[in-house]
Formats: C-alpha cells, sequence, structure tokens
C-alpha cells in the first residue's frame, strides 16, 4: 500500500536535533512504498526582540537535558555569549523552502547546516546573513535564495506547511504522521533505535 511517513520538525528545534541521526537510518529503513515527507511546523514567528533571559535559561537546560539524555548530541554553549538569542525560528523555516526550490536534495542539506551552524558553530539562524551564508557554503545560488528567503510565495509555502501540521494534529516537534488513504496513525518518537517505529509502521499497514 502506498503511504506518506509526514515528518514534522523545525531546523531550531533542539530534540529535532537529537533525533536526527535516528531519523536517517528511520528513512532508510523504510518499506517500500512509504515515502517520507518533511513538514515544516514553524516554532516561533518573526522578531526582533531579544530572547529573555527565563527562556534563555530554560533553553539551555534543554540543551543540558538533550545532552545527558542522548549521549553524543553535541551543543555549543558559546552560542549564548557570541550570538544575540531571539526566540524567533521562522526564517531559518524559510531558509528550507528557499533552499528547496533549488532542488529538493537541498530540504535536507539546509536543514543540516542550519542545526550545525546554531547547535555546534555558535551562529544565529534567526539572522538572515547566517543562512545567506549557509546557502553560499552549500554551493547554492546565494542571490536567488536571498531573494526567495523573504519573498512572498515562501512565507505562503511555510504557512502552508504549518497548516498541515495542524490538519495532522502535531503540536509539538519532532513529530511522525503516518498517512494511508483515509488513515493517520501517530508514530511514537523514539531518540535512540529507529527499530520500534519501523516496527510500528509495518504492523500498520499490514493491519489496514
Amino acid at each position: 500500500m502506498q503511504a506518506i511517513l509526514y515528518y514534522a520538525h523545525d531546523p531550531m528545534c533542539s530534540w529535532c536535533w537529537g533525533f536526527a541521526p535516528v531519523l536517517r537510518t528511520l528513512a532508510t529503513g523504510l518499506p517500500a512504498g512509504v515515502v517520507l515527507q518533511r513538514l515544516l511546523g514553524g516554532l516561533a514567528t518573526d522578531t526582533g526582540q531579544v530572547m529573555g533571559r527565563d527562556m534563555q535559561e530554560r533553553i539551555q537546560a534543554t540543551w543540558r537535558r538533550i545532552g545527558r539524555t542522548l549521549p553524543g548530541t553535541e551543543f555549543n554553549f558559546e552560542f549564548w555569549t557570541r550570538c544575540v538569542p531571539r526566540r524567533s525560528t521562522w526564517a531559518s523555516c524559510r531558509a528550507v523552502i528557499a533552499a528547496r526550490r533549488q532542488g529538493a536534495e537541498h530540504d535536507e542539506r539546509m536543514t543540516a547546516a542550519i542545526q550545525r551552524a546554531y547547535y555546534t558553530q555558535a551562529r544565529n539562524p534567526s539572522d538572515a546573513s547566517t543562512l545567506v551564508e549557509l546557502a553560499r557554503e552549500l554551493d547554492l545560488d546565494a542571490a536567488r535564495f536571498a531573494d526567495d528567503l523573504d519573498s512572498a510565495a515562501v512565507r505562503a509555502e511555510l504557512q502552508a506547511e504549518m497548516q498541515q501540521c495542524r490538519a495532522l494534529d502535531i503540536d509539538s516537534f519532532p513529530a511522525l504522521v503516518l498517512a494511508a488513504g483515509a488513515a493517520q496513525w501517530h508514530i511514537a518518537v523514539n531518540y535512540r533505535d529507529a527499530a520500534p517505529m519501523l516496527e510500528r509502521v509495518c504492523d500498520l499497514l499490514a493491519a489496514d
């Protein structure tokens, strides 16, 4: 049976960063007839306001918790002193769409580049200048990317993906939803092992 496994995420979601290695294993292990479709969830709207101290401390605590829970997940805490943090992720989401417009393979490449920049290189993906630098480093057409980044078309595409997440009853990230025909099932995210998720996908499709 043809089916879609939706993966809803945000490039600046720290748990999505922690899940990235297992996601790659999950994607390569999906049974024939199941397609992985990535959706951008848009955690935090555009803002120029500096992130409040309480929020900064909460996010840093989350980074530490992920580091303890998922050993090997890297975080560079210099971000908090070298950058001006803002609770603003929509620009990074638009960057993924702008990159995707230059080839579908650039969706995952830009997501990974944003994650590396944010979590390991202490660079700020809330800043358009950082995102354009990443496009250049990925050998994309940086001028085209910069034009697309804040375009009405890309903004509309992000809104459409966020709406699709809501229609799938997704309210946190990362999230997995399997859709086959009229049926939809939420798949519990396992941050350590792809096997239980693959088994669940196969069981649901076999029973449907």
